[in-house]
């Protein structure tokens, strides 16, 4: 298990090519992905997700979406992490968990510790996190991240909020 973030609470490592059942397991849920509307329809495409999106992160940019998992037992919780985005030029902060652990303060634990290695080890500028209006609970995530309101915009045809972080200590 390849650790990048340890938390009071939970640890944060880099998927590896054996972790598609997670990603599939995790975006089964409907709940789940309410907001993304990027449903994972099988295990094959939940493969190529790793392959082609989330395992090129670590080696082009030192940093992508990690697995979740709860401390002591280890259990996969779901994934947080920073994804850049060469279109925008942008470094996405992105969360998502399971269910069960929503409402625990899981996910702001995790954005946080992702915030603060994108600054003090990567020496990011800026990072931004995007939600949907409806999506409450996300806004919420990145408002006590200390994240601040910037716009909402039209992206991929849907309204979004997006926020903003600056490293004022770093760069």
């Amino acid at each position: 298990m390849h650790v990048v973030i340890e938390t009071e609470r939970l640890l944060l490592r880099k998927f590896n090519a054996k972790d598609s059942p997670l990603i599939y397991d995790l975006n089964l849920d409907p709940e789940v992905i309410r907001y993304t509307l990027d449903p994972i329809k099988d295990i094959e495409q939940a493969r190529q997700v790793l392959e082609q999106v989330i395992l090129p992160q670590y080696k082009l940019y030192h940093h992508g979406r990690w697995a979740v998992h709860l401390k002591p037992e280890l259990e996969f919780i779901g994934w947080c992490g920073l994804k850049y985005i060469p279109q925008r030029d942008e470094v996405d902060l992105g969360y998502r968990l399971k269910k069960d652990f929503w409402g625990k303060g899981y996910a702001t634990e995790a954005a946080q510790a992702c915030i603060k290695y994108g600054f003090e080890k990567l020496n990011i500028y800026r990072i931004i996190g995007r939600a949907d209006p409806e999506n409450l609970a996300s806004v919420r995530v990145l408002k006590k991240c200390g994240m601040n309101f910037l716009a909402e915009e039209e992206i991929e045809e849907r309204l979004i909020m997006t926020y903003e972080i600056i490293n004022l200590f770093g760069c």
